[in-house]
């Protein structure tokens, strides 16, 4: 299902057939390096962590991470959208794009369409994003964004520091 489309992009809810395009992405050492390992290697593991994750959580809140595919020619570039964690009070924004794809605007893009669906489709007051403190990539896009540094913080289960943005509406 389409969710929102920009000028040059689609995203659209993720599904058990994103599974082979999942595991490339939570492989690619930026995501090991500033989301973590999941710990996934074989399309099997990232079918079944899709199910348990996106999939399921789109079922149950009405909204999810979902695949950001190119208009042109339907690539699957990365991951964009809204995340309900246990360790955070609010809705939180996520992304990742595999490495061919980076700095072309697409992350940008993207994330400003989940800005704007969070507020306009959701009726969301604030919105969360986190990020690790080395991604400058990350924090920098979300400051331009017009996220603000709430604080830097260690979330439950973590071990690491995390950056906390928030983003009012």
């Amino acid at each position: 299902m389409i969710v929102l489309e920009t000028e040059r992009l689609r995203l659209r809810t993720i599904s058990v057939d994103d599974a082979a395009f999942y595991l490339e992405l939570t492989n690619d050492p930026a995501w090991i390096k500033n989301i973590g390992d999941k710990g996934l290697r074989t399309v099997d593991e990232a079918r079944e962590s899709l199910l348990n994750g996106p999939i399921e959580m789109q079922q149950r809140l009405g909204f999810s991470l979902y695949a950001v595919e190119r208009k042109e020619d339907h690539t699957a570039l990365g991951l964009c959208g809204l995340i309900k964690r246990d360790s955070l009070e609010d809705v939180d924004m996520g992304y990742a794009f595999l490495p061919q794809f980076r700095g072309k605007g697409y992350a940008r893009e993207a994330a400003a369409g989940v800005l704007k669906y969070g507020k306009d489709n959701l009726n969301l007051k604030r919105l969360a994003a986190i990020t690790s403190p080395e991604n400058s990539d990350s924090y920098l896009l979300l400051e331009e964004l017009g996220f603000k540094l709430d604080k830097i913080l260690v979330l439950k289960g973590e071990t690491r520091q995390t950056k906390l943005y928030s983003y009012h509406f």
